[in-house]
């Protein structure tokens, strides 16, 4: 964005508007936060927001201030259609192309409104007015507060946007753990903690609320991990008969993938998660340095995300995923040896 593209924005925003907030399918802390945070936000500022996501998120997040006002595409199509049609202006939050919403990414497509999006994920797509993307932040969470200050707004953080922003940058940066926080993240956390947000409470419905049902889906998750040392590659599946034996629910899948990664000498990993209702297996991968699994899932997997972190899919069966992945995998061995 350029300082004219925020100074015309302020000047939109000056005059109170219908205004919806969208996230990506299967939405995760840092949408969930993201969202909720500018809508606080647009609401403190006199607008009428409405947050959309395209289908239900965890539990571990429906504590979050706001979270109950969510309306859910595929529960409220109709009611979601008409929200869109009044809407002055669309803002998209955490996805950079219209897909990553699903079915719900077509009628978007089709609204006519003023589009603005905020993400942090690479290659995005030309279809918003004013477009803010920074693959250098480390969440879109952390984007929306530096949106809020371009906007001349730093003093409306209250702690309910506090509280969504910091549980959007927790999660999105593992705790603060992963290569992409930086000392500019922690400035921003600091503020949001002046601000209202609790940290320890944040962290506590997070990560301190889990079902016996997750956690032994977990041990299943370990029990089927494969470990390919040649490559520094480690990969995890679970299937469909598996999850219903554990009584899946949404979001308990959530950072598994990152246990195949800890593994001592593993800088690629990859879960494999059967959905028999789509036809497809699911897949998250993960990385250490420089190997792109961005690049990996946009070639192979249709997907994408981050250079350390994406997602991707595959048509077919557990069996023939793995396959596919094995027989693209040698011809990156000098590079994930040499990490």
């Amino acid at each position: 964005m350029t300082k004219q593209d925020w100074q015309t924005l302020s000047t939109l925003l000056t005059t109170p508007k219908k205004l919806v907030i969208v996230g990506h399918k299967n939405p995760d802390g840092d949408a969930v936060g993201s969202c909720l945070g500018l809508y606080w936000y647009l609401k403190r500022k006199g607008h009428d927001p409405v947050v959309l996501m395209p289908n239900d998120f965890p539990e571990f997040l429906k504590w979050m201030p706001g979270c109950q006002d969510i309306v859910i595409y595929e529960k409220e199509i109709e009611h979601t259609k008409e929200l869109l049609e009044h809407a002055e202006m669309v803002f998209t939050l955490d996805f950079n192309a219209l897909n990553r919403t699903g079915e719900l990414g077509e009628v978007l497509a089709s609204t006519k409104s003023i589009f603005v999006m905020i993400d942090h994920h690479q290659q995005p797509d030309h279809y918003a007015q004013f477009t803010y993307s920074d693959t250098t932040m480390s969440s879109t969470c952390e984007m929306v507060y530096h949106t809020i200050g371009a906007l001349g707004d730093q003093n409306l953080i209250s702690a309910d946007i506090a509280t969504n922003l910091y549980t959007g940058i927790m999660t999105d940066t593992g705790s603060f753990k992963f290569s992409a926080t930086t000392p500019r993240t922690h400035r921003v956390v600091a503020d949001l903690l002046e601000a209202g947000a609790v940290h320890h409470e944040i962290h506590h419905h997070i990560y301190d609320t889990q079902s016996p049902d997750r956690l032994r889906l977990l041990g299943k998750a370990l029990a089927n991990l494969v470990i390919r040392a040649e490559y520094n590659l480690a990969y995890i599946t679970i299937t469909q008969d598996e999850l219903e034996a554990h009584n899946f629910k949404k979001g308990d899948t959530e950072g598994f993938v990152n246990y195949a990664l800890s593994v001592a000498g593993v800088v690629f990993a990859v879960i494999f998660i059967e959905n028999k209702n789509e036809g497809i297996i699911k897949m998250s991968l993960r990385s250490k340095g420089d190997f792109s699994v961005n690049d990996f899932a946009r070639n192979y997997f249709h997907g994408g995300g981050h250079t350390n972190a994406a997602g991707g899919k595959f048509d077919g069966s557990m069996a023939d995923a793995i396959a596919f992945l094995m027989k693209q995998v040698p011809q990156y061995k000098n590079q994930l040896n040499a990490i």
